[in-house]
Order: C-alpha cells, then structure tokens, then sequence
C-alpha cells in the first residue's frame, strides 16, 4: 500500500511553494498600489518610536509592539529613521500625556509623507507579508500531518485565494499577525503532545510569546492551550510510524482522510501493535500503567506532568513578551496595555449593519463571514466539517485542535470586540482554509463514487475568480449573496461587491487605501477640477497631489451643490442610515467607483 509520503510528499510540497511564492508576488504587488490605511500610520511612528525610548507604553500602547518592531527594523534597513521634529521629540520626550495621546498618528503621517508613500510602505509592509507567508508554509505543514498532503496543498490554495488574507497580509496592522502566530503556536503544541521534548517545550512558549506580543487577543491562546492539553489526557494523540499507510485526503487507499491520523486511530486498541515500532501490544507499550498504580492515579500523574509543561511554555511566552517589551520595569507593563486597547475609540460610536446602527449586533461577525469570505470557500469548507466530524479515522484530539481555536476565537471576538470589521475574525480563517481544505480532498477521492471531481474544480475556479475578479482591492470584496436578494444586475467578476455598503461599512469597504488610486483616476479624469472630498483614512490626500476641499459626515446629510464629490464607501453606507440624512447617495449614481472603495459623484448645474 502506498504511503502519504510516497504518493503526495512531493507533488503536494512543490505545489503549495508556488502559491506562496505567488501569493508573495501578489500581496507585494498590491501593497504597491495602496495607499495607508487608518491605522497604519501610528503603528509605523509607534514602531520607530520603541527603538529610541525602548518604552512601549508612550506611542500606541494599546497593541502589543512585536509586529510594529518588525516593521521598523525593516523601514531602518531601508534607511527610514525616527524623525527630529518637535512633534515627534515631544511624543518620545512629552510630559503631558493629554497632548501625547493620539500624537502617533499625526507623527506617523509626517515620517510616511516625508520620506515618500511608496518607499516607506514598501519597507514597512514587507515584513507583514513575510509573516502572511509564514502561516500559508505552517497551514500546509501542519494540515500534511492532520490531514494528508492533498487536503494540505488544498488549504493553502483556498489560503492564497481569499480576498481577506489578501488584503491584510500586507497592512503594518496586526491582525493577519496575531493569526500567523496563533497558528504556528497551535502547530508547536501538536508537534509537542506527538513527541514531547524540551526543543519543542521551548518552540511552544516562544509562539505562544509571539501571538501575545502580536495583539492582544493572542490572550485566547493561552486557556485554548489548556483546554487542549487537558484533552490530550484525556484523549491522547497516538502518533502512527513513519510510512504508515495513508487515507485518501493524503492520496493513498486508505478508507477515509486522516493521514498520520488514520494510522494512529488504527493502533489505539490495546492488544493491536503499538505506533512506536517497539513490537509490544499497545497495553504493554504506551498503553501500560506503572506497575499497583490506578487509572485515576494515572491520570493525576499525567495532568501534574501536563501542569508542569503548561506552566514553562507560559513561563517562555511571558520572556518573550518581555523581552519585546525591553523588559520593562514594571513586569505588568504588558497587563496595564492591555487595559488600553481601545481606548481612543468612541463608547457612543454605533455599529452599522444592513442599513441599521446599534452600539452591538451579536450576528455582527457571523453575517460579515458569510458575505466577506468567496462562497465557494465556505461551500468547501461545509464538506470539509461534515467529513471531519464524521470522520472515524480523525482522532477526537485532532478534531479538538481544529475546532476548539476558531470557535474560543469567534466567541470571544463576537462578545468583545468592536462590529468595525472582518478583521477581528481573520485568527478564525485559516483552520476554516484547512478544514475547506479537506473539503476539496474529499470531493476530489469521492470521484470514482459520485464523480465529484468536476464540482472540486468549479469551486476551485471559482475561488480564484474571486481573488482574481477584484484586484488589487481586496479588502473591499464581497460575495454574490450580497447582491443575489435585492440587485442581482450587480452581480460581477468582483463578485456582490458593488452592494456591500448595503450591508457593512468601515473597514469592510473602506480604510482609507484607495488614495493613490485616486490620484490616477483625476489626472485620467477629472484633470484640473475641484474635488470635493469625504473620506475617512488618517493619511492626508494632499501627500498625493490631490487638491481638494475637504468635507464632514455632516456636511453629506444635505443635498449637494453642483460639483465633483468623492465619498468613501464607509460614507455610502452609513449616512443613509442616519435619522435625519437626506437621501441624495442613493438618488444619485456615482460616474465611476475607484478602487472599489472611493464613490464619484458628478452633480451637474440645474
């Protein structure tokens, strides 16, 4: 019988490096053409910052400082180094803390404009991409050893290919971040529990140190560990021998998917052989009690032996967060952090939601999954969870990894987090890119039954159609179900992406990206006119040549003067909403929409 290694290995290996090294080419690309977001300014001033005060808690306090640092090792490679000017000396040197606060962004415009949109975002970008790629190489290692190299290869195709991954793995934010390292943290404990080792002991606190020092929803991590190392007592992760035989996610003959799990499910019985290749029945093997001891004592000894490991692995993650700290005097400078996240955001702001405004919708980020992420993939990875549940050869451990994260993630966010975008759930998308992944392996091994291959194709396709069809502005995209109820005429290659301020706003539709875009857009357009202008990003479109008089929300509320207006989607979809709006953006069509984000309204003289 073939192997996972001797059928998959190789073609699978090769295949998910090239689309990650197209993934890499495209996200760079990309990056290229965007201008800064929101929040990428004062992450950018807070990282350069660190390396001058070595103090975390002066510039940007609320997000931890480790993606920020890579970003400003990356800008002071590429010779962009903290400014001297009195805003930027008073945010590092400043005693009043009512004039610091917020001062980040306003120092962070300046070092951006001064030194160049391009060549600062390029620098600063480049590590977030690199660390996007980082989680695409451990969703393929990781899924070969879940769930064969077929389904794994699958789950970085359905990774590359979603419009989310694509637009925030390369923003100075920290959300694709905290994802990558939550991931690779996840990865470390299951390489642990199968073979337990100090190496491995010590790669699991240093991840789980880098997902709390990346944001600090990486916190979750820390009970998901314990909930997971607690169910391997419970349900211990058998691992099988090298070469056992493979499932059909793996590309093998095997009866179900699995992989490595298939094997391991096979030689949990106590009088087959044991995994480990000692030629001992599993009883007498790893399946043995110390000799007069009790289930129950078994157990106690198991979980002080887990409690111990649980607590070195905090003990590393808590040295690293230190150490990114620049080990600060206070030891709860990370805790007193965050207490802050959030802290300049407004308690009365009102979430939007399918024309409606409350300060929380608790079906917030359940309905931005479904019209954010490519039908097609949450088509797969329904498959995928239906396999992996009824799966008998999965052990109920491997299931738990996959499942337990993203749902203790979702929770959390959906109780806590502010409804401002899908950004908030991106920890949650890649173990929905694996399970898809499984998806496609099962529609692919189900071809000689059911002849499922040309329906793995068509929604292959048509994920690729998705990231495709909306280039380069993936942060705006959504899928057809957003249009399909009410103007399926809107229905195209960018998928429902023209109706989604109908439902979502903020960073949904627009971060403020698309300035640069804008830029070529009136010098192809609208060359010598005056720009009327209502937007939401930090960064001044000025720094782009772009001469124009600035508007307010408010100053939208009313019907319009003859002129060229351009109005952010964020815009769009929110002043509608208002009580005492008029309702002119909905009366009026837009001449053109710019980077899928910015909304162009030619009002003629009556």
């Amino acid at each position: 019988m073939r192997t996972a290694s001797s059928t998959g290995g190789g073609w699978s290996f090769w295949f998910s490096a090239g689309l990650i090294a197209i993934f890499l080419v495209v996200t760079f690309c990309e990056a290229r053409l965007k201008s800064p977001t929101y929040d990428e300014p004062p992450h950018i001033a807070a990282g350069l910052s660190y390396f001058v005060t070595h103090e975390i808690f002066r510039a940007n306090p609320q997000h931890p400082p480790f993606l920020k640092e890579l970003s400003a090792l990356s800008l002071m490679a590429g010779g962009i180094h903290w400014p001297h000017t009195a805003d930027a000396d008073y945010l590092v040197n400043g005693d009043d803390p009512a004039r610091v606060y917020g001062l980040d962004w306003q120092v962070g415009n300046d070092i951006v404009r001064t030194n160049g949109p391009d060549r600062v975002l390029a620098w600063a970008r480049l590590p977030m991409i690199l660390v996007a790629a980082l989680l695409a190489a451990v969703l393929y290692l990781w899924g070969r050893q879940l769930l064969g190299p077929l389904a794994a290869a699958a789950a970085v195709f359905v990774f590359v290919t979603d419009p989310a991954i694509l637009a925030h793995s390369q923003l100075v934010t920290t959300d694709l971040g905290v994802a990558s390292f939550a991931v690779l943290a996840l990865f470390a404990l299951w390489n642990y529990l199968r073979k337990p080792g100090w190496t491995r002991l010590l790669l699991c606190g240093l991840s789980l140190g880098a997902a709390l020092a990346a944001k600090f929803s990486g916190g979750f991590l820390v009970p998901i560990f314990g909930l997971l190392m607690v169910a391997a007592i419970r349900w211990p992760l058998v691992p099988g021998p090298e070469g056992s035989p493979s499932s059909p996610a793996a590309g093998g003959n095997a009866p179900s998917p699995g992989g490595r799990f298939a094997a391991a499910a096979r030689v949990v019985r106590r009088k087959d052989l044991c995994a480990c290749g000692s030629g001992k029945k599993y009883k007498n093997c790893h399946g043995r009690l110390p000799t007069g001891a009790s289930p129950k004592s078994d157990f106690s000894r198991r979980f002080a032996f887990a409690a111990g490991a649980f607590a070195i692995m905090c003990l590393v993650a808590f040295g690293f967060v230190q150490a990114t700290f620049f080990f600060p005097r206070d030891v709860m400078m990370y805790v007193k952090c965050a207490r802050m996240v959030n802290a300049d955001h407004d308690p009365n702001y009102l979430a939007y939601l399918a024309g409606d405004l409350k300060v929380h919708f608790t079906s917030y980020f359940l309905v931005a999954y479904w019209l954010k992420e490519p039908l097609a993939g949450i088509i797969l990875a329904s498959i995928g969870l239906v396999t992996l549940i009824r799966s008998k050869s999965i052990q109920l451990i491997g299931k738990l990894f996959l499942l337990v994260p993203p749902i203790v993630f979702f929770a959390a966010v959906t109780m806590m987090a502010e409804d401002v975008g899908i950004r908030y759930i991106i920890p949650v998308l890649p173990f929905a890119h694996l399970i898809a992944g499984l998806g496609i392996a099962t529609l692919l091994q189900a071809v000689r039954k059911l002849k499922f291959a040309p329906c793995a194709a068509v929604l292959c396709g048509w994920t690729v159609l998705a990231a495709a069809g909306i280039y380069p502005d993936h942060l705006s995209y959504f899928n057809e179900a957003a249009c399909l109820l009410t103007q399926p005429g809107r229905i195209g290659l960018d998928g429902g992406s023209r109706c989604g301020p109908a439902w979502l706003d903020d960073s949904n539709v627009d971060w403020g990206q698309g300035m640069k875009q804008l830029k070529t857009w009136l010098d192809r357009n609208a060359a010598g006119r005056q720009v009327r202008l209502a937007i939401t990003g930090s960064f001044p479109p000025e720094a782009y040549g772009i001469r124009c008089q600035r508007l307010e929300a408010t100053d939208l509320m009313r019907d319009p003067g003859p002129g060229l207006y351009v109005v952010s989607a964020h815009l769009v979809a929110r002043v509608p909403a208002l009580s005492s709006a008029g309702d002119w953006l909905q009366r009026n069509q837009p001449v053109a929409i710019v980077g899928h984000a910015l909304y162009v309204y030619d009002i003629p003289a009556l």
